[in-house]
This record gives structure tokens, sequence and C-alpha cells, in this order.
């Protein structure tokens, strides 16, 4: 194991401690031991869903869009390694926890995720080939990869944006309204901020400030959605805005943060 990746794993048992909280009690249980629907709601209460936002702004990748994984994994495939939707489910978990504590140590900025996630797959798998894992992180970086788009994402966007102005917040390569277009989803959106136009990726306040200048809203006025803590939520809460965890792998389930894990549970969330 390479020291970069033992420094990661580092990261992830640290961020495993931070996320943590006291064993549920039986109250907040159901008879399998998953939480019931009355605390799930009385969390949601307990740590302030956000209230009623005159602009909403959606993270676009493990939001919005999905990895094509067809095209993504091509060179795995070539090599009959065939990862299961699980196993990629528990390194997405994985990386993220750790991801999150290096980023709050002044770490990479968000396109490094793509590369630990990776470097942990790859070392799950017992693959020791550092160009075909190159090759990888390169392919997740072009946002026409990112193609797979649940059913109904439109359908949703569209009654969210008949009671909020909404707009996208995306660290992508410029190309973000075009893929937008091309899912037939672009014309939903007021506004799209593109990091490969600002200049500047979230976490870092200018992009989100470059949004809320264009849609001429405050920021205790908006809600942002994206799915990585220390990218999305705290770049979105540090300057101002409320924020709301995508959190469609679990990766979050432990933290006492408003969270959903689909656009359904967002726009039931918003409405009630």
């Amino acid at each position: 194991m390479s020291s970069e990746l033992r420094r990661w794993n580092r990261c992830y048992q640290k961020k495993e401690r931070y996320y943590a909280i006291r064993p549920a009690k039986s109250a907040k249980a159901g008879l399998d031991g998953s939480a019931t629907e009355e605390y799930e709601a009385a969390r949601f209460k307990m740590v302030g869903m956000p209230h009623a936002a005159k602009a909403i702004f959606f993270d676009v990748g493990n939001t919005l869009l999905f990895p094509d994984r067809e095209r993504i994994y091509a060179p795995l495939y070539k090599h009959n390694v065939v990862p299961t939707p699980e196993l990629l489910r528990s390194i997405e978990c994985r990386t993220k926890a750790a991801f999150d504590a290096l980023l709050q140590q002044g770490g990479a900025a968000d396109h490094g995720f793509w590369y630990m996630f990776y470097s942990n797959l790859f070392e799950e798998l017992g693959l020791q080939q550092d160009g075909l894992r190159d090759s990888l992180v390169t392919a997740t970086r072009v946002s026409a990869n990112w193609g797979a788009m649940r059913p109904g994402t439109r359908e949703i966007l569209q009654r969210i944006g008949k009671r909020s102005r909404i707009g996208v917040i995306s660290n992508s390569d410029g190309k973000i309204a075009a893929l937008l277009e091309r899912h037939g989803i672009a014309d939903c959106f007021l506004n799209m901020t593109d990091s490969g136009l600002v200049g500047r990726e979230k976490p870092h306040p200018a992009i989100f400030h470059a949004a809320l200048r264009t849609m001429n809203v405050a920021p205790e006025e908006s809600l942002y959605v994206g799915d990585l803590y220390s990218v999305d939520y705290l770049g979105a809460t540090g300057v101002g805005m409320q924020a709301i965890l995508f959190d469609v792998c679990g990766a979050y389930r432990e933290m006492d943060l408003p969270r959903v894990e689909s656009l359904e549970e967002l726009e039931q969330k918003l409405s009630s």
C-alpha cells in the first residue's frame, strides 16, 4: 500500500470516529434495527431541515446525473474485471469519509476524489496498474461520461421550479450546460454555474457567490443540494447558504444533518 493511500486510510478511520453517534435507543429503531419513520421525521426536525428557499441550487454529478459505467469502466472490462454495484457503493462510502477528512486538513480539491476512489478500488481488487487507474480517473472527469439520469428527474425539477428558482453549481469542465441540454433538463434551470468557466471549484466561496449574484439572491435565502459533505455541504454553509446532503450511497446516514437519498425524498421534504 502506498504512503499516500495509507494517509487516506488514516483519514478514513478518523472520519469514521467523526461520523459516529451514540448507539440508537430502542425507541429509534424497528424490530429489525432499522430507523422508524417516526424517528426519521423527528431527526429532520431536530437537525433543522432547511426552511423554504427562494432559490435552490443543485450539484450535478451523483445528484442529477450519474456515471455511465459502461463507458467509464470499459478499460476494466477489457481486463475481465467487473466490479459489483455493492463493491462500488462500499468504495464510494469509504472514499467519501476519507476524502472529507483529507479536504478539511487542506487536501486536494474536488477532482482529487476520483484519484482516491480508484486507488481504493484497485487496492480492494488487488490491481497495481497505475496507468489503468489514471485512465479511469481521466474518463470520469469528462462530463460527457456522466450519462445516467434517473427516471422522473425532469418532472421533479419542474415541480420544484414552480415553487423556487432553481440553478446549478457544478465542478465540471466548462461543458455542464451542454450536458444538461443533451439530457433534456437544461431548461429547468435559470442559472448554471460551472467551475470550468468560473475558474474556482467548490468548496471555494467564489463559485457559490458567483451563482448567488447571477440569481440575484441572498445566501440565507438559498439552498444547495449536493453529495459531498466537505465540498458541497461545508462549501455552501460556509457562505451562509442552507444545505442538504444528497446521500444516494448512504455515506452520511450517521450524521445528524439534513440529508435525502433521492429526488423524490427531496421533493417530499421541501413540501412538508
